[in-house]
């Protein structure tokens, strides 16, 4: 089950991402366990695979938004290189940052059943 220390063991700022529901820890616990289900994570996925380098960074700086909010620190991160990388339309390797955001988003999704 989620819970603030869960949250605080990965790396989340807990107390800024509260700050941000009102300290209203139930509505907090509720939005954080809506991340990992979110398409983006999936778009983001399809459009590196396709090399469509637009519609990743929709997808990479819509989850920006998301995990800043949240201020899940441990996704934000390697979401905030992505979409800087995406944004510039950088020739490298994206894999590198997806790996590390998909291995990131399945240990939230584990902490959310």
């Amino acid at each position: 089950m989620l819970s603030i220390d869960k949250l605080k063991e990965f790396g989340a700022d807990t107390s800024k991402g509260l700050g941000r529901c009102v300290n209203n820890e139930a509505l907090y616990l509720r939005l954080v366990a809506m991340v990992p289900k979110n398409d983006s994570f999936a778009k983001l996925n399809q459009a590196i695979n396709a090399n469509n380098l637009e519609e990743a960074f929709s997808a990479s700086h819509s989850l920006k938004g998301i995990l800043s909010n949240l201020e899940l620190t441990p996704l934000l991160e390697p979401v905030l290189e992505i979409t800087e990388r995406l944004r510039n339309k950088e020739n490298c390797d994206y894999s590198i940052y997806l790996d590390e955001i998909n291995k990131k988003r399945q240990e939230l999704e584990k902490m959310c059943e």
